[in-house]
């Protein structure tokens, strides 16, 4: 039986529910297959993996570039997909309703919304103004009783500001405001992980870990929900791209292509 879109979604709530699973972050339609044939549960997409793929920095995508993508991955995929829509491509809380819009339409499971403004002056907007797009966020999702779920992200650590009382502030703000998942991108400490998840309990939290992260079993049992790993699996993609290419390029030797996945085993997972 084909897996809909409304499946999609009420599978993705299930997974917060309880316990805590990785969201893997595919950049491309391959790899979102290679992740669900891996057996992940959910899939998450990347915005500087995707950045990446068509040659551009991190958020200097578009709207109409990310949704094309959600869409594509979205399809391709029995899995749900969350979303890293930024910042919502607009600073006004209309205009970031008008994109989530846009979003759910792609047929995502989640999105989430950042609050950093891009300005090293000024990183994060006023929290008045960056509680209202999460509010007019929810209100667009709701619109068409979608169930796509809704993440609030708070990117002051990520952004010199590594106060967690101004983020737990505006975490249990965002949860307030009907965001459904709070995530706090840098945090990294025990301490600091199990003081974001109690002070927005009942909601789930998200953990972006690195390669020096927490296990998964270490962060189940700080209560994270669910873990992603941005644009990790990305740049361990460009790691073995550029390490070929630079060998070429300066010595004219090609040793480093032995090291490549074995193109016989991913025919038989694209079969």
């Amino acid at each position: 039986m084909p897996v809909t879109i409304a499946d999609k979604r009420a599978q993705f709530r299930k997974l917060h529910a309880s316990g805590c699973f990785v969201l893997p972050n595919p950049f491309d339609v391959g790899t979102a297959k290679a992740l669900q044939h891996l057996g992940f549960k959910a899939i998450a997409s990347t915005s500087a993996g995707f950045a990446w793929t068509i040659g551009k920095a991190d958020n200097r995508v578009t709207v109409d570039e990310v949704c094309s993508h959600l869409a594509a991955i979205s399809a391709a995929v029995d899995l749900p997909v969350n979303a890293d829509f930024e910042g919502g491509f607009a600073d006004a809380p209309d205009g970031v309703a008008a994109n989530v819009g846009r979003a759910v339409k792609t047929g995502v499971a989640g999105l989430s919304i950042e609050d950093s403004t891009g300005d090293k002056e000024k990183p994060l907007y006023e929290r008045s103004l960056a509680v209202e797009r999460i509010r007019a966020a929810r209100k667009a999702i709701d619109a068409d009783s979608s169930g796509v779920l809704l993440t609030g992200r708070c990117e002051a650590f990520l952004w010199g500001q590594p106060d967690l009382k101004l983020v737990i502030d505006r975490l249990t703000a965002y949860a307030e405001a009907g965001a459904d998942c709070l995530y706090a991108p840098g945090i990294k400490t025990k301490e600091e992980i199990t003081a974001v998840v109690k002070a927005v309990h009942p909601k789930p939290v998200n953990l972006l870990i690195g390669a020096s992260g927490l296990s998964l079993a270490e962060a189940t049992d700080l209560g994270v929900r669910r873990i992603s790993v941005g644009g990790s699996l990305a740049r361990m993609a460009w790691a073995g791209f550029m390490k070929a290419a630079k060998e070429m390029a300066e010595k004219g030797t090609f040793t480093e292509l032995a090291g490549g996945y074995p193109g016989g085993e991913l025919n038989k997972m694209f079969k």
